[in-house]
């Protein structure tokens, strides 16, 4: 791509991310440069980011913000882009959060598509899988990376029997039925062995929450359904199609389905 062609992409994923906390529930607050969501009611937890078209926030900016969020008791996050909003990590260093850097990839217009993955599937929002669908990213995620893991089947039946399971279930539900995202899975012997969604806002579609129980990686099963997500926002006409790595490893394998990082994505949190 372009310089030009970065430049506009990145503009229009800055519209994206105003846009989609706000049609996904959330009340946005106005902190000058900073503008600060908060889901009202079940739905995602959002984050504080730039002000589209603001100034550059401060030190003094972010802490106003930490210090609502933590009034809130509302997920205490920063989140942007490196080279659109190029001081903001400054400040939240400074103010104490701590930053993770993941690569922000777009899909190549051209890139061909893989073949179907054959454990790979869309579900709907009445399939009985879905709660383990819901709950697999989860325990990926609190084991990070690309290694084969200990956790499995037994995990995941665990985590699905969790009061809170049947919340995420629902939640999720009603976004499959209001066609505001779509959800793809492996499915191996009737257990959900990957899952990730997409989620939509006119043309523009960022690739969410794929993760892998890590038991079973290393078998293809995120970039199957990585490009079942891309198959069907494509029917569906979407012209662009991003997402965030986890890391470099990570965005190696979604560089294998067209996918072509164009800048930084960045998460300020509290140090733990």
């Amino acid at each position: 791509m372009t310089n030009h062609m970065i430049d506009s992409t990145l503009s229009e994923l800055e519209r994206y991310y105003d846009t989609v906390p706000r049609v996904g529930g959330a009340r946005a607050e106005d902190f000058g440069p900073l503008t600060l969501f908060v889901q009202e009611g079940a739905g995602w937890p959002y984050y504080a980011r730039p002000a589209l078209g603001g100034p550059e926030a401060t030190r003094a900016d972010v802490e106003r913000v930490w210090e609502r969020q933590r009034e809130l008791k509302v997920p205490e996050a920063f989140e942007w882009v490196a080279e659109t909003s190029p001081s903001l990590r400054a400040a939240v260093e400074a103010a104490g959060l701590h930053v993770h850097a993941h690569p922000l990839m777009v899909l190549d217009p051209s890139a061909e598509a893989l073949p179907p993955h054959p454990e790979v599937r869309l579900l709907e929002a009445d399939d009985p899988l879905l709660t383990a669908a819901v709950a697999v990213p989860a325990l990926a995620f609190a084991a990070p990376g690309t290694a084969v893991g200990e956790a499995g089947p037994a995990e995941l039946a665990a985590a699905v029997a969790e009061p809170a399971a049947e919340a995420g279930r629902a939640r999720v539900s009603a976004k499959l039925a209001a066609g505001s995202t779509v959800l793809a899975a492996a499915v191996r012997d009737g257990v959900v062995l990957c899952a990730g969604q997409y989620n939509p806002v006119g043309d523009v579609v960022e690739v969410v929450g794929v993760g892998t129980l890590p038991s079973a990686r290393r078998q293809g099963l995120a970039l199957g359904v990585t490009a079942a997500l891309v198959a069907r926002a494509r029917a569906r006409g979407a012209r662009t199609v991003f997402l965030s790595a986890g890391d470099e490893d990570v965005a190696r394998v979604y560089a294998r389905i067209g996918f072509r990082r164009v800048a930084t994505a960045l998460i300020a949190e509290p140090q733990v």
